[in-house]
């Protein structure tokens, strides 16, 4: 049996990166597993993977002895580890189906047998082995303030990632939405020649895995043409392989307002600190906050709920310009942008999307509706028919987007696109009636379904706390016929 030794100073902290991807509960038994490889050269590597990412990291220092693969379950090995200390180190051999831990205690060695899977099991690992593309400091800094941008919705998969677009091949940019709001980086350039999707996840963003190094970034394409390819991202020890997000980004570009009539140049730290201090209605999903711009003077606007009226709170330190106007968005995404350093807010009016920047990197933002706190989305939704597609550099198709508007009587979206006609003034769909179907209709019949859904929800829930109360109320009842039947037995009992 060959054993491994590995020192606890680095193993703790492969631990920590591995359980970022480790599936804690799963129906696979080998994806709670690490893998654990000694190569013919003696270098140790830990390996783990959900079937869609694969990390892994190589010690410091090589080994001696056999080449060999053993699988170990996670949560065994970081139970085991938690009472060692740093200068210390544990040993893992494999016996048949089994793994033992040979590990310190006080000045003798003592061992735990854990069942394991066979290293069979365990996917395999993909091999990439694209050109190395070198991301620097920069770079690297887009691509994570663009993940925090990134939808987490499950149902726009391609909306979960960095899209690194290389469409203009003077002025790559890294791009990430949400639907509310959309992060562009400045320009960079990289040899690509198609644009690429990197996923989020929460590795990417681990401090131990961005002090180890440049990101080198290799790319694999499926070698069948429905078969998605890989993305690798390595520093000088970590590796992190993701599979490729298929499809189409949205055509971002065409959300991007060209003009502003006005200006706000704040003081962020000022800012930052003030924001969490103003009033919020716990019950407003929206988190809206106002901002109240006139002559070289800003006020933050907050209310405790929808009741009350809005409390302006003056901002020090505020350089404006251009017309007076206010404006309503989320409070969360106000504080992204700031903390991103986007200390120069451009507006166009209440109802457009806003945009707050800084040294060629910008966000814009959706607007809100001071009365419910309702907005409209960023567009991602191809719609070829409102907009002929565009061929791109890169040989694929600019995706057009549906413009989503609020019940106003303009559009919150960049830019407006015109209804296609069909030569007469109709817009080609046979109506009911006079008045139109639009977009708003649809939306209003949303919240009315929204509205009947919570008052379902209201009386199921009014429901269930009679039903407790009657509960209640048997039991109270239960015990008193007990009690009753106890002192019958008792009188019973008693002879004259």
């Amino acid at each position: 049996m060959s054993k491994i030794n590995l020192p606890i100073a680095e193993l703790k902290p492969a631990l920590a990166g591995l359980g970022k991807i480790i599936q804690k509960r799963t129906t696979l038994p080998v994806l709670s597993c690490i893998r654990i490889d000694r190569t013919k050269d003696g270098w140790i590597t830990l390996s783990g993977t959900d079937l869609d990412v694969f990390v892994t990291v190589r010690f410091e220092e090589p080994s001696t002895g056999e080449p060999t693969s053993i699988l170990v379950p996670y949560e065994d090995l970081v139970k085991t580890t938690r009472g060692c200390s740093a200068g210390e180190s544990l040993t893992i051999e494999s016996a048949g189906k089994d793994a033992i831990i040979h590990y310190p205690v006080g000045q003798q060695t003592a061992q735990i047998k854990i069942a394991s899977v066979a290293v069979e099991e365990f996917p395999p690992i993909p091999r990439i082995k694209g050109e190395p593309v070198p991301l620097n400091d920069d770079i690297r800094t887009s691509l994570l303030e663009a993940f925090d941008c990134a939808s987490t919705d499950e149902t726009r998969y391609v909306l979960q990632g960095a899209y690194i677009d290389v469409s203009d091949k003077k002025c790559h940019q890294a791009v990430a939405t949400d639907g509310r709001h959309l992060y562009s980086s400045n320009s960079f350039s990289l040899p690509l020649h198609e644009s690429i999707i990197i996923p989020t996840n929460k590795f990417l963003g681990w401090k131990e895995f961005n002090n180890d190094g440049e990101w080198q970034l290799r790319i694999e394409h499926g070698k069948k043409k429905d078969e998605c390819g890989f993305i690798q991202i390595s520093t000088r020890r970590w590796r992190f392989i993701h599979r490729q997000i298929d499809g189409n980004y949205p055509n971002w570009r065409q959300v991007v307002p060209k003009e502003f009539k006005t200006t706000a140049a704040f003081n962020d730290y000022a800012v930052i600190s003030l924001i969490p201090r103003i009033p919020l209605d716990p019950k407003n999903v929206n988190k809206t906050i106002g901002m109240k711009i006139g002559r070289n003077k800003v006020a933050l606007l907050g209310r405790s709920s929808s009741e009350d009226k809005w409390t302006e709170v003056e901002v020090a330190g505020v350089k404006t310009a251009g017309a007076p106007v206010t404006i309503y968005l989320n409070r969360d995404i106000m504080l992204k942008a700031l903390k991103f350093g986007f200390n120069k807010l451009e507006i166009v009016d209440e109802l457009t999307p806003m945009r707050f920047s800084s040294e060629g990197k910008q966000i814009i933002v959706m607007p809100l509706r001071a009365d419910n706190g309702s907005s409209t989305s960023i567009p991602t939704k191809p719609a070829p028919a409102l907009q002929p597609p565009v061929e791109e550099a890169n040989g694929k198709d600019e995706v057009s987007s549906v413009h989503s508007q609020t019940s106003t009587e303009r559009s919150t979206t960049m830019p407006k696109a015109s209804t296609p006609t069909n030569g007469n003034g109709s817009n080609g769909h046979h109506q009911a009636s006079d008045q139109p179907v639009t977009i708003d209709t649809a939306l209003e019949q949303i919240e009315t379904v929204k509205s009947s859904y919570r008052e379902a929800i209201r009386g199921l829930n009014t429901l269930t706390d009679t039903l407790k109360q009657v509960q209640r109320g048997q039991k109270t009842t239960e015990k008193e016929v007990q009690s009753v039947r106890s002192t019958l037995e008792k009188l019973q009992a008693v002879r004259i």
